[in-house]
């Protein structure tokens, strides 16, 4: 889809003939910008907001500029958008540093791979270094703190059709009935929900009994939540629909369980509704054995991402890196970091990720082993940034993070400073959700990372290595664990698990030493284990290494006395937990 950029004068003409007397230097406008991307107009405002393009009350754009062609699915997209909250917020709008501008310029390089015209970009910093600039500057700010006290800055709302949505809405059903009108709706509505559970209510606008059902339909489809669809359709507006399924009386329900039609029932019995209802979401999602254990730290849906986000000092770091330090992506890349750490994400505008990216490649041939991973610890520290790890998930086939990790494995001999400052980058590309989901399904990315992981279990030397080895994994596993619970399947293949669940059982059976390491092997393999399939391959292997046994010798070293996670993995889930029915 094309992307565009709409760039208004919020001076409507006026800094075009005043701007040489007042600051010296001509300026053409006072620039806002928003991306124009598939009929819709995306603005940072205090908050990010959609709206119909050229609709907001500052009206038709001054120019429209072609940017280039994105691939990027919608929801990929709106995912990227739902990362760049916590950065783009009213609390962190500035005038100067942290603008329309900065959001329009890290949207366009998600989706482009490049920024919007850098006269844009620069226009606030070449006003504030003008005599002038500085005299307006503290009446300026008054101004939009008053605009932020409001909770906007130029007052620009969402419109009707907005796909900025919250992350949960991008992956959930949001417990509403939905009301359809086409086949062609319903079918994608079936479709979405065809691992689950869908309703149809089949009414019409004079069917009274129907009316008095609608207040139970929308209760009942807030208590299904996620686990399914209610779905509403008027017979007298849709009558496509209701020859297709030979409705000839309303109200009427046609229920569906996993793609195929399971039950059709007419009248308005609202017990009967409730029931059948009820009976269908348990069938859809019957619960699993685990959920009646005592398992805490597995049933927390909420569990977050181990990331690993120390700063060192930047400067030792790149006296280190020799000529290569004075390459300007990597300048450019420091100073991000820098800023971002002194004064927080809103103030660190995003460089040009792709150049240094480059550049961290190029030194996998010319930085000798041993200062290597001073190079990629940089990218480990800018990856903490969503914004930065949701461009590069979008890098194709992922050339960079895949050269990188393979360079590492490949080593015979891996010093230990970059194996462990890699596996704290593989850890930070879970900061997006873009990429978590990349690593497991990019086939080489996902292969790498397994590798990496397996061969770091292996140090015996630094435990600081397992520790991290054991994050990174528990990453993986986290991210599997999400999918099996919301279905359908997981996102690992059971090869792919049992053999990462192999290798953490090896581990916490040659771990004798840290605590830490132990206690992050037993949460990655508690999550690989949770919900599983007892029928399943992993099941098997799991019973046949006796990881039950293995788990709880480990109560007897005298470092791991007290650890309250040995008696959760190893006899509630892995003993109890593995039982077959």
């Amino acid at each position: 889809m094309d992307v565009h950029l709409l760039v208004y004068d919020l001076s409507r003409g006026l800094a075009r003939q005043m701007s040489a007397g007042l600051l010296g230097f001509q300026l053409d406008a006072v620039y806002h910008t928003s991306i124009k991307l598939r009929g819709r107009e995306y603005v940072y405002d205090g908050s990010i907001v959609s709206i119909v393009p050229g609709s907001s009350h500052l009206g038709r754009p001054m120019q429209e500029i072609y940017l280039g062609r994105t691939e990027l699915p919608m929801d990929v997209i709106e995912e990227y958008l739902d990362s760049l909250r916590e950065i783009y917020t009213v609390e962190a709008y500035d005038l100067w540093r942290h603008n329309c501008n900065n959001f329009s310029n890290d949207l366009a390089t998600f989706l482009l791979g490049k920024g919007i015209p850098s006269h844009i970009t620069n226009m606030p910093q070449a006003v504030l270094d003008s005599p002038f600039g500085q005299m307006l500057m503290p009446m300026l700010d008054q101004q939009i703190t008053a605009s932020k006290r409001a909770g906007g800055i130029l007052g620009i709302e969402d419109t009707p059709g907005s796909s900025v949505k919250p992350k949960a809405a991008l992956h959930h059903h949001d417990g509403k009935v939905q009301h359809i009108t086409t086949l062609r709706e319903l079918d994608q509505l079936l479709q979405k929900f065809n691992h689950a559970c869908a309703v149809v209510f089949f009414t019409s606008a004079t069917c009274p009994p129907c009316k008095v059902l609608y207040p139970l339909y929308d209760e009942l489809a807030a208590e299904v939540g996620d686990k399914g669809v209610l779905i509403k359709v008027d017979v007298s507006q849709a009558g496509d629909v209701g020859r297709r399924y030979s409705i000839s009386a309303t109200p009427t329900f046609i229920t569906f369980l996993r793609g195929e039609q399971e039950n059709r029932w007419s009248g308005a019995d609202p017990s009967k509704l409730r029931g059948n209802i009820q009976l269908l979401v348990q069938m859809a999602w019957p619960p699993h054995p685990h959920q009646g254990l005592q398992l805490p730290t597995f049933a927390n849906p909420d569990a977050k991402p181990v990331l690993f986000s120390k700063i060192p000092p930047l400067p030792k770091l790149l006296a280190k890196l020799g000529p290569t330090a004075d390459d300007p992506a990597v300048q450019k890349i420091a100073r991000f970091i820098e800023v971002r750490e002194k004064e927080g994400p809103a103030e660190a505008t995003l460089p040009d990720i792709t150049a240094f990216a480059a550049v961290v490649v190029q030194s996998l041939k010319k930085l000798p082993t041993d200062l290597l991973f001073t190079i990629i610890d940089l990218l480990r520290c800018s990856l903490i940034d969503a914004r930065v790890s949701g461009v590069l998930a979008e890098e194709k086939d992922h050339a960079s993070i895949v050269a990188i990790l393979g360079h590492v494995n490949s080593l015979p001999a891996c010093p230990y400073a970059l194996r462990l400052i890699t596996l704290h980058l593989a850890c930070n590309l879970f900061s997006s959700g873009l990429y978590a989901d990349q690593v497991v399904s990019h086939g080489a990315l996902r292969a790498a990372v397994t590798q990496l992981i397996s061969t770091s279990f292996l140090d015996d030397s630094h435990s600081n290595v397992r520790v991290a080895a054991a994050a990174l994994l528990f990453n993986v596993a986290l991210v599997n664990a999400k999918k099996r619970r919301e279905g359908p399947g997981d996102a690992l293949s059971e090869e792919e698990q049992t053999e990462l669940a192999a290798s953490v059982i090896e581990a916490i059976g040659q771990e004798e030493t840290s605590a830490q390491a132990l206690e992050g092997m037993l949460q990655a393999l508690g999550y690989l284990a949770y919900r599983l399939p007892l029928e399943g391959e992993l099941a098997e292997l799991l019973r046949t290494m006796d990881a039950e046994d293995l788990v709880l010798a480990k109560a007897k070293v005298k470092e791991f006395a007290g650890m309250g996670l040995i008696q959760e993995v190893g006899r509630e889930l892995l003993g109890k937990g593995l039982r077959k029915p």
